[in-house]
């Protein structure tokens, strides 16, 4: 088997490429197919100017089985060059995303989440015969239920003024300078906003990793890579696609960044679980001692032996009984109580999980 063709453009089909690929060699995958649109018209603007559609021959199939086959072929390659840690994510209209999702679940893929892309300047429906079409599904989806998968979930947080991210994204479509033109005319006719790409790559994947995009087209997947310190493989069966990518991402010039800019705030997923009964061993907390919910001393919880907290005849863990006080809704306890010190100050008990971390470190 060859080596890994990072950051190169392979002209060819991608299931036949992708079978001298190594198996579980690829961090992330992002895949925009055909999406069958099936046009049976030419499209006219009300002042009867022509719209510029998607008609190629690469999105036209016989038949739906004829498109199911095609899809089961390129998303079992992706799948078994995909590591057991990374994820998939497939965009797609109400032509095709059905017909995606059910195949990739029938091939063992788990769904983690569906996001709608919202289009802030959709194309009019210009005969007035149906709604607007203004948005776009992604499925994301891990390789098999259970599997353990990078998703930077603090860096969404404050991608997005410092709310958790929702899975309605609120985007435009490519236009402007951002469009690749050849010859004056669109060079790709499904280019997809970087912007887009941005949050799916910084989303689910760490620098250095590898991002696979079986569908190339104008190459904005590498393009939104190398400025996120991502290594990159597209693979394009267009010759005339190939050489618009590769004219576009050789004219990009590799920003040098120190390491940490690069590194999302990813949270605490990768350190050691502390259970709070820690705390009481160490010596850092006692049995008997108050603990207070968000700093308010009149919600004052007592630390038992075990590691539960006692409040008001209610007896848990620091989640239970905060979620208790906060009338059900989620609560992580380790950043809601709080400890008093020596000199009377309230400090979150967090302080005292890090201490531990840091002595078994």
């Amino acid at each position: 088997m060859q080596s890994l063709p990072v950051n190169e453009i392979i002209h060819g089909d991608c299931v036949q490429v992708l079978a001298d690929f190594p198996e579980g060699s690829v961090d992330l995958i992002f895949a925009d197919p055909p999406y069958n649109l099936q046009l049976q018209n030419t499209l006219f603007r009300p002042n009867m100017t022509r719209v510029d559609a998607v008609d190629d021959e690469w999105d036209k199939f016989s038949s739906l089985q004829e498109y199911d086959r095609f899809s089961r072929a390129w998303l079992s390659a992706c799948r078994r060059v995909l590591k057991d840690t990374g994820t998939l994510w497939v965009i797609g209209s109400y032509h095709n995303i059905y017909r995606l999702g059910t195949i990739i679940q029938d091939l063992g893929f788990w769904f983690l989440n569906d996001i709608v892309w919202i289009k802030t300047n959709p194309m009019p429906n210009f005969r007035g015969v149906r709604f607007t079409n203004a948005h776009e599904t992604l499925i994301w989806a891990s390789k098999f239920k259970g599997a353990k998968y990078t998703f930077n979930h603090h860096a969404m947080k404050a991608l997005n003024d410092e709310k958790q991210m929702r899975s309605d994204w609120l985007l435009s479509i490519c236009s402007g300078s951002e469009r690749i033109r050849s010859h004056g005319q669109k060079a790709h006719p499904t280019q997809k906003p970087e912007a887009l790409l941005y949050r799916v790559i910084l989303a689910s994947s760490t620098p250095g990793d590898i991002v696979l995009d079986p569908f190339f087209g104008s190459g904005t997947t590498g393009a939104v890579a190398m400025r996120l310190g991502r290594r990159w493989i597209g693979i394009e069966k267009e010759s005339d696609y190939v050489s618009v990518a590769r004219q576009r991402l050789s004219a990009i010039t590799p920003e040098i960044f120190p390491d940490a800019a690069l590194v999302v705030r990813s949270g605490r997923r990768g350190e050691d679980r502390i259970p709070f009964g820690a705390l009481l061993e160490n010596g850092l907390l006692k049995p008997g001692q108050l603990l207070y919910f968000r700093r308010d001393r009149s919600m004052a919880a007592c630390v038992k032996a075990d590691g539960t907290l006692a409040l008001n005849g209610y007896q848990g863990s620091i989640h239970m009984v905060g979620r208790q006080l906060m009338g059900g809704s989620p609560c992580n306890g380790w950043e809601h109580w709080y400890y008093e010190t020596e000199t009377g100050e309230l400090h979150a008990i967090d302080d005292l999980r890090r201490v531990v971390r840091e002595s078994r470190s």
